[in-house]
């Protein structure tokens, strides 16, 4: 089992759950977040620190975002298991679903996340 990073992500890419998770599996892509299911240790420290509410346990992510599950799990089909987010920095790349959406969130926070 694994913790999934859905909508709420897409373009605002907050960083705190980066910041609290202790085996760094949280790897950034162009536009959303993207935890690496098999290196995610199941701690959970990542969800509660999360402002956009958009972390959840595998089994409670809600239906209407069921292929976000699928977008974590593909984001990594290319890039395998580098062994940790930070010393890959920013992967030029995001899963389909998440590249066929339209810009999400206010303008503001689309400025704030681009900083």
């Amino acid at each position: 089992m694994t913790y999934v990073i859905a909508l709420p992500c897409v373009d605002l890419k907050d960083r705190a759950c980066v910041d609290e998770c202790p085996v760094d599996c949280i790897y950034e892509g162009d536009r959303m977040l993207y935890i690496h299911p098999d290196e995610c240790v199941d701690c959970g420290a990542c969800e509660p620190v999360c402002p956009v509410e958009a972390i959840y346990y595998e089994d409670d992510l809600p239906d209407e975002w069921a292929e976000y599950y699928t977008a974590n799990v593909d984001f990594f089909e290319e890039i395998g298991s580098p062994g940790g987010a930070a010393k890959v920095g920013v992967i030029h790349h995001d899963h389909g679903v998440i590249k066929a959406l339209p810009p999400q969130g206010t303008a503001e926070q689309q400025h704030e996340a681009a900083e």
